[in-house]
């Protein structure tokens, strides 16, 4: 399972210090797409903020399930937005919701101490 853990959290990574940089270096398909969105561009810098806040998180002992979590939470965010407002295609929202989802299930030992059950 160890692997399995680190291959996942490198995909999500990857995936997310791009976005959550481009966010914050101000690409313009990320301004044009936080425009159509309508929440302005201090929800842009939030939204990278968040990002690469979960990347650190899934790299810390103890804190993946946090990591994960916020990330799976921001996909569910990005895959409404998508259904509801951009069009498009909620696809890659959804495919790293659910490599969150991994990392969840990988690390679900962490679980209990956040919910004050240890």
């Amino acid at each position: 399972m160890k692997h399995i853990s680190t291959g996942l959290r490198i995909l999500l990574s990857l995936a997310f210090v791009g976005a959550g940089g481009a966010k914050l270096a101000g690409v313009d398909m990320m301004v044009a797409t936080f425009d159509t969105i309508g929440l302005g561009q201090g929800f842009r810098y939030l939204t990278g903020l968040v990002e690469l806040a979960g990347v650190v998180l899934l790299w810390l002992p103890g804190r993946q399930v946090l990591g994960a979590g916020l990330l799976g939470a921001t996909m569910v965010g990005a895959a409404l937005a998508h259904w509801l407002v951009l069009g498009p295609s909620a696809v890659p929202a959804i495919v790293l919701g659910l490599l969150c989802a991994g990392v969840l299930h990988v690390h679900r030992a962490q679980i209990p101490a956040y919910l004050g059950r240890a």
